[in-house]
């Protein structure tokens, strides 16, 4: 492994709405969709994490629901940024609802936010995110961990 690896804890989110569609974020660093996600700041837990990502990047107010799984397998969780950074994820992913909020994007982290039924997903999707959505709809009560 290269000594320029960074390691960070990472946290995506499944949120759906009403109508069973899933949260989506078009990112701006990349220009993939996927889900909700971003990493821990010093000092803030996992879950708090979570709930500042969402509304960071879609403006809405989540509750957590349950814990999908935690990811860290290389081949999926090693990210090549376009400005030279490489990044090692371990990723806490959470199932959460909408308690709040008014869907939009408001930081320079995302170009675009829309729910999305499941059957018409975006093909530029991050490559991991399909995993973590596949997990958060097989409604398996022990988390997963890959």
């Amino acid at each position: 492994m290269s000594n320029n690896l960074q390691v960070y804890p990472g946290v995506a989110m499944v949120v759906f709405n009403e109508k069973k569609q899933v949260l989506l974020q078009k990112r701006a660093d990349v220009g993939l969709w996927g889900l909700p996600s971003g990493h821990v700041e010093p000092g803030e837990t996992v879950e708090e994490a979570a709930i500042r990502e969402v509304h960071e990047e879609t403006n809405l107010q989540i509750r957590i629901k349950k814990l999908i799984g935690v990811y860290s397998e290389p081949t999926s969780q090693i990210f090549h940024y376009p400005d030279g950074r490489t990044v090692h994820f371990i990723t806490t992913c959470f199932l959460a609802e909408v308690i709040g909020g008014e869907l939009r994007w408001q930081s320079n982290e995302s170009l675009d936010v829309q729910f999305f039924t499941i059957d018409q997903l975006p093909t530029d999707l991050l490559p991991m995110h399909p995993c973590w959505l596949k997990d958060a709809l097989a409604d398996q009560e022990r988390a997963f961990i890959r």
